[in-house]
């Protein structure tokens, strides 16, 4: 899993699972605090899979933000991770954008 933080995003490629939960979630929380006010990107277009453990971080991310009216932002989401999402129910917590083509 490699992590890269841009301005409007956090980049994330490779394996998204429990082994690296900790590395993005540092990542994600000093972003959502360096971007008050902001909606938190999170850009999942080179993420080749993601585990429960990830997904977890994730919503936990989502509803932190949510408390201070901010969505958390998934973009570039595979099909099957879609999927996951709406069939898993935690579609409701996050924004889906679409990866640029």
């Amino acid at each position: 899993m490699e992590t890269a933080r841009a301005e409007d995003a956090i980049s994330l490629s490779g394996r998204l699972d429990g082994r690296c939960s900790a590395e993005v979630r540092e990542a994600l929380y000093d972003h959502i605090e360096q971007h008050p006010g902001e909606d938190v990107i999170v850009d999942l277009t080179r993420v080749e899979s993601i585990d429960v453990t990830a997904l977890r971080m994730l919503a936990a991310a989502a509803l932190r933000v949510e408390r201070a009216g901010r969505k958390v932002v998934l973009r570039g989401c595979s099909p099957a991770l879609r999927r996951v999402l709406a069939h898993g129910g935690w579609r409701r917590l996050f924004r889906l954008e679409r990866g640029a083509d």
